[in-house]
Protein backbone atom coordinates (compact mmCIF):
# COMPACT_ATOMS: atom_id res chain seq x y z
CA UNK A 1 0.00 0.00 0.00
CA UNK A 2 1.45 3.52 -1.10
CA UNK A 3 2.97 5.51 1.72
CA UNK A 4 0.74 8.44 2.52
CA UNK A 5 0.88 12.26 3.34
CA UNK A 6 -1.49 13.75 4.98
CA UNK A 7 -2.55 17.85 5.03
CA UNK A 8 -4.69 18.78 7.68
CA UNK A 9 -5.48 22.79 7.43
CA UNK A 10 -4.98 24.02 11.25
CA UNK A 11 -6.30 27.80 11.17
CA UNK A 12 -7.56 29.11 8.04
CA UNK A 13 -10.13 32.19 7.69
CA UNK A 14 -13.03 29.98 7.94
CA UNK A 15 -13.84 26.76 9.98
CA UNK A 16 -15.44 23.28 8.98
CA UNK A 17 -16.13 21.58 11.88
CA UNK A 18 -18.43 21.77 15.23
CA UNK A 19 -15.87 23.57 17.92
CA UNK A 20 -13.13 24.90 15.54
CA UNK A 21 -12.34 28.40 15.34
CA UNK A 22 -11.51 31.28 12.05
CA UNK A 23 -8.91 33.28 12.35
CA UNK A 24 -7.46 35.49 9.66
CA UNK A 25 -4.24 33.77 9.03
CA UNK A 26 -2.89 30.11 8.16
CA UNK A 27 -1.21 27.16 9.73
CA UNK A 28 -1.40 23.65 7.81
CA UNK A 29 -0.13 20.58 9.76
CA UNK A 30 1.85 18.18 7.23
CA UNK A 31 2.57 14.37 7.76
CA UNK A 32 4.53 11.53 6.36
CA UNK A 33 6.17 8.72 7.30
CA UNK A 34 9.66 10.62 7.50
CA UNK A 35 8.24 13.69 9.93
CA UNK A 36 6.27 15.89 10.74
CA UNK A 37 5.89 19.62 9.66
CA UNK A 38 3.79 22.83 10.47
CA UNK A 39 3.59 25.11 7.47
CA UNK A 40 2.80 28.60 9.11
CA UNK A 41 1.20 29.11 12.74
CA UNK A 42 -1.36 31.78 12.26
CA UNK A 43 -2.07 34.54 14.15
CA UNK A 44 -2.19 32.80 17.35
CA UNK A 45 -5.65 32.45 18.95
CA UNK A 46 -6.58 29.53 17.01
CA UNK A 47 -4.06 27.73 16.63
CA UNK A 48 -3.48 25.42 19.77
CA UNK A 49 -7.48 25.13 20.22
CA UNK A 50 -8.11 23.66 16.68
CA UNK A 51 -4.60 21.20 17.18
CA UNK A 52 -6.50 20.06 20.17
CA UNK A 53 -10.13 19.63 18.33
CA UNK A 54 -8.27 17.76 15.33
CA UNK A 55 -6.28 15.74 17.28
CA UNK A 56 -2.97 17.72 15.96
CA UNK A 57 0.14 16.64 17.81
CA UNK A 58 1.68 20.18 17.85
CA UNK A 59 4.55 18.99 20.34
CA UNK A 60 5.71 16.05 17.47
CA UNK A 61 6.47 18.51 14.90
CA UNK A 62 9.81 18.36 13.52
CA UNK A 63 10.16 21.28 12.42
CA UNK A 64 8.18 25.45 11.00
CA UNK A 65 8.30 26.67 8.23
CA UNK A 66 7.39 30.26 7.79
CA UNK A 67 5.83 30.96 4.45
CA UNK A 68 6.87 34.88 4.91
CA UNK A 69 7.00 37.26 7.92
CA UNK A 70 3.47 38.79 8.36
CA UNK A 71 1.48 38.59 11.46
CA UNK A 72 -1.06 36.02 10.11
CA UNK A 73 1.33 33.56 9.63
CA UNK A 74 3.81 33.93 12.56
CA UNK A 75 1.65 34.74 15.12
CA UNK A 76 1.79 31.16 17.21
CA UNK A 77 5.34 31.08 17.10
CA UNK A 78 5.38 32.12 21.14
CA UNK A 79 2.95 29.62 22.62
CA UNK A 80 4.46 27.18 20.42
CA UNK A 81 8.06 27.03 20.73
CA UNK A 82 7.21 27.59 24.49
CA UNK A 83 6.16 23.65 23.96
CA UNK A 84 8.30 22.59 22.02
CA UNK A 85 11.87 24.35 22.79
CA UNK A 86 14.18 25.10 20.30
CA UNK A 87 12.71 23.32 17.52
CA UNK A 88 13.98 24.48 13.91
CA UNK A 89 12.40 26.90 12.52
CA UNK A 90 12.67 27.54 8.77
CA UNK A 91 12.12 31.08 6.77
CA UNK A 92 13.65 33.58 4.88
CA UNK A 93 15.84 35.64 6.73
CA UNK A 94 13.47 38.78 5.82
CA UNK A 95 10.69 37.20 7.64
CA UNK A 96 11.78 38.76 10.62
CA UNK A 97 11.94 42.62 9.16
CA UNK A 98 9.68 45.13 10.28
CA UNK A 99 7.02 46.21 7.73
CA UNK A 100 3.96 47.61 6.92
CA UNK A 101 0.80 48.00 4.95
CA UNK A 102 -0.66 51.51 3.60
CA UNK A 103 -3.52 52.19 1.00
CA UNK A 104 -3.24 55.39 -0.47
CA UNK A 105 -4.24 58.31 1.31
CA UNK A 106 -4.39 56.02 4.22
CA UNK A 107 -3.34 55.12 7.43
CA UNK A 108 0.01 52.87 7.97
CA UNK A 109 -0.45 49.39 9.81
CA UNK A 110 2.25 47.21 11.22
CA UNK A 111 2.02 43.77 9.61
CA UNK A 112 5.61 42.34 10.64
CA UNK A 113 6.17 39.76 12.65
CA UNK A 114 5.21 40.67 15.93
CA UNK A 115 7.85 41.30 18.75
CA UNK A 116 7.10 38.48 20.98
CA UNK A 117 7.56 36.09 17.56
CA UNK A 118 11.47 37.98 16.48
CA UNK A 119 12.19 37.59 20.34
CA UNK A 120 11.01 33.93 20.53
CA UNK A 121 13.45 33.26 17.38
CA UNK A 122 15.90 35.28 18.24
CA UNK A 123 16.55 33.71 22.06
CA UNK A 124 17.12 30.61 19.90
CA UNK A 125 19.32 31.79 16.65
CA UNK A 126 21.14 28.72 16.82
CA UNK A 127 17.54 27.08 15.43
CA UNK A 128 16.29 29.38 13.11
CA UNK A 129 17.54 27.39 9.63
CA UNK A 130 17.07 30.18 6.76
CA UNK A 131 15.63 28.97 3.43
CA UNK A 132 17.00 31.69 0.75
CA UNK A 133 17.13 28.50 -1.43
CA UNK A 134 15.98 25.64 -1.92
CA UNK A 135 15.57 23.30 1.11
CA UNK A 136 14.46 19.95 1.99
CA UNK A 137 12.78 20.24 5.40
CA UNK A 138 12.22 16.53 6.33
CA UNK A 139 12.63 13.88 3.39
CA UNK A 140 10.67 14.54 0.68
CA UNK A 141 9.22 17.42 1.90
CA UNK A 142 10.35 21.01 0.27
CA UNK A 143 10.47 24.64 0.81
CA UNK A 144 11.07 26.97 -1.92
CA UNK A 145 13.09 29.31 -0.74
CA UNK A 146 13.16 32.88 -2.84
CA UNK A 147 11.03 32.96 -5.77
CA UNK A 148 11.86 34.36 -9.00
CA UNK A 149 9.70 36.98 -10.11
CA UNK A 150 9.36 36.02 -14.17
CA UNK A 151 5.54 36.96 -15.13
CA UNK A 152 4.30 40.19 -15.94
CA UNK A 153 1.08 40.54 -14.53
CA UNK A 154 1.49 39.31 -10.51
CA UNK A 155 2.49 41.78 -8.32
CA UNK A 156 3.03 41.26 -4.19
CA UNK A 157 -0.68 41.76 -3.95
CA UNK A 158 -0.93 44.81 -1.49
CA UNK A 159 0.28 48.24 -1.12
CA UNK A 160 3.31 46.77 1.28
CA UNK A 161 6.50 48.91 2.53
CA UNK A 162 9.26 48.72 4.89
CA UNK A 163 8.84 52.13 6.08
CA UNK A 164 5.50 53.68 7.70
CA UNK A 165 5.29 56.73 5.50
CA UNK A 166 5.15 54.01 2.14
CA UNK A 167 7.82 55.27 0.77
CA UNK A 168 10.14 51.81 0.18
CA UNK A 169 8.47 49.05 -1.19
CA UNK A 170 8.48 46.05 0.13
CA UNK A 171 8.94 43.20 -2.24
CA UNK A 172 8.44 40.25 0.31
CA UNK A 173 11.23 38.62 -1.20
CA UNK A 174 10.83 35.92 2.02
CA UNK A 175 7.64 34.33 0.26
CA UNK A 176 8.05 31.40 -0.64
CA UNK A 177 6.04 27.86 -0.55
CA UNK A 178 6.42 23.76 0.72
CA UNK A 179 6.32 21.24 -2.17
CA UNK A 180 6.42 17.46 -2.53
CA UNK A 181 6.21 14.70 -5.14
CA UNK A 182 3.14 12.54 -5.19
CA UNK A 183 2.40 9.89 -7.28
CA UNK A 184 -0.15 11.97 -9.55
CA UNK A 185 2.13 14.99 -9.91
CA UNK A 186 3.70 17.76 -7.04
CA UNK A 187 1.63 19.19 -4.68
CA UNK A 188 2.54 23.14 -4.01
CA UNK A 189 1.18 24.72 -0.60
CA UNK A 190 1.09 28.20 -0.23
CA UNK A 191 1.06 30.92 2.66
CA UNK A 192 0.24 34.06 0.64
CA UNK A 193 1.57 33.31 -2.77
CA UNK A 194 3.16 37.42 -2.59
CA UNK A 195 5.75 35.96 -5.44
CA UNK A 196 2.56 35.09 -7.58
CA UNK A 197 0.90 32.10 -7.66
CA UNK A 198 2.08 31.56 -11.22
CA UNK A 199 5.37 32.35 -10.51
CA UNK A 200 5.68 30.13 -7.61
CA UNK A 201 4.12 27.43 -10.08
CA UNK A 202 6.45 27.69 -12.75
CA UNK A 203 9.43 27.57 -10.43
CA UNK A 204 8.41 24.54 -8.55
CA UNK A 205 8.03 23.07 -12.13
CA UNK A 206 11.93 24.08 -12.71
CA UNK A 207 12.87 22.71 -9.48
CA UNK A 208 11.35 19.20 -9.93
CA UNK A 209 12.59 18.41 -13.56
CA UNK A 210 9.33 19.91 -14.90
CA UNK A 211 7.08 17.40 -13.50
CA UNK A 212 3.25 17.99 -13.71
CA UNK A 213 1.63 20.14 -11.06
CA UNK A 214 -1.21 17.95 -9.56
CA UNK A 215 -2.19 20.24 -7.03
CA UNK A 216 -2.17 24.02 -5.11
CA UNK A 217 -3.65 24.83 -2.20
CA UNK A 218 -3.21 27.78 0.23
CA UNK A 219 -3.48 31.35 -0.08
CA UNK A 220 -3.17 32.66 -3.40
CA UNK A 221 -3.23 36.40 -2.87
CA UNK A 222 -5.91 37.65 -5.21
CA UNK A 223 -8.25 39.92 -3.06
CA UNK A 224 -7.41 42.97 -4.95
CA UNK A 225 -6.35 41.35 -8.36
CA UNK A 226 -7.64 42.97 -11.74
CA UNK A 227 -9.93 41.36 -14.20
CA UNK A 228 -6.82 40.91 -16.69
CA UNK A 229 -4.96 39.84 -14.13
CA UNK A 230 -7.63 36.71 -12.83
CA UNK A 231 -8.03 35.76 -16.40
CA UNK A 232 -3.89 35.39 -17.14
CA UNK A 233 -3.92 33.29 -14.14
CA UNK A 234 -6.46 31.20 -14.71
CA UNK A 235 -5.24 30.49 -18.29
CA UNK A 236 -1.89 29.88 -16.51
CA UNK A 237 -3.14 26.90 -14.27
CA UNK A 238 -5.22 25.58 -17.12
CA UNK A 239 -2.06 25.74 -19.38
CA UNK A 240 -0.46 23.72 -16.10
CA UNK A 241 -3.02 21.39 -16.00
CA UNK A 242 -3.40 21.46 -12.16
CA UNK A 243 -6.18 19.04 -10.91
CA UNK A 244 -6.80 20.27 -7.98
CA UNK A 245 -7.40 23.37 -6.73
CA UNK A 246 -7.52 24.73 -2.96
CA UNK A 247 -7.90 28.91 -2.71
CA UNK A 248 -8.07 30.00 1.11
CA UNK A 249 -7.26 32.54 3.24
CA UNK A 250 -6.17 35.63 0.76
CA UNK A 251 -7.44 34.65 -2.63
CA UNK A 252 -10.29 36.64 -2.24
CA UNK A 253 -14.40 36.13 -3.12
CA UNK A 254 -14.12 37.02 -6.37
CA UNK A 255 -10.73 35.31 -7.16
CA UNK A 256 -12.70 32.14 -5.47
CA UNK A 257 -15.78 32.43 -7.98
CA UNK A 258 -13.83 32.81 -10.77
CA UNK A 259 -12.03 29.61 -10.44
CA UNK A 260 -15.28 27.49 -9.27
CA UNK A 261 -16.85 28.58 -12.48
CA UNK A 262 -13.43 27.78 -14.71
CA UNK A 263 -11.95 25.26 -12.71
CA UNK A 264 -15.57 23.14 -12.50
CA UNK A 265 -14.98 19.55 -9.87
CA UNK A 266 -11.55 20.91 -9.19
CA UNK A 267 -11.82 22.96 -6.32
CA UNK A 268 -11.73 21.14 -3.25
CA UNK A 269 -12.31 23.13 0.32
CA UNK A 270 -9.53 23.92 2.15
CA UNK A 271 -11.15 25.89 5.28
CA UNK A 272 -9.63 24.94 8.86
CA UNK A 273 -10.76 21.26 9.58
CA UNK A 274 -10.23 20.47 6.13
CA UNK A 275 -7.61 17.18 5.90
CA UNK A 276 -6.39 15.96 2.40
CA UNK A 277 -4.45 12.60 1.35
CA UNK A 278 -1.80 11.85 -1.14
CA UNK A 279 0.11 9.16 -2.11
CA UNK A 280 3.97 9.70 -2.22
CA UNK A 281 6.12 9.56 -5.16
CA UNK A 282 7.33 6.17 -5.26
CA UNK A 283 11.05 7.07 -4.56
CA UNK A 284 9.94 9.69 -1.94
CA UNK A 285 10.44 12.85 -4.62
CA UNK A 286 11.61 16.26 -4.13
CA UNK A 287 14.28 18.38 -5.89
CA UNK A 288 17.17 17.12 -7.95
Amino acid sequence: MPHKIKVTVVVENTAGAMGLLGEHGLALWIETPDGRLLFDTGQGLALEHNAQRLEVPLARADAVVLSHGHYDHTGGLPALLKRLGPIGVCAHPDALIRRYSKPRDGEAREVHTPELDRAAIESRRLRFVPTSKPTEIIPGLWATGEIPRTTSFEDTGGPFFLDADGTRPDLLPDDQAVYFRSRTGTVVLLGCAHAGVVNTLRYVRQLTDAAPVHAVCGGMHLLRASPQRLEATCQALRELDVQVLGPSHCTGRQAVFTMWQQFPGRLVPFHAGARLEFDMFPAGGGSP
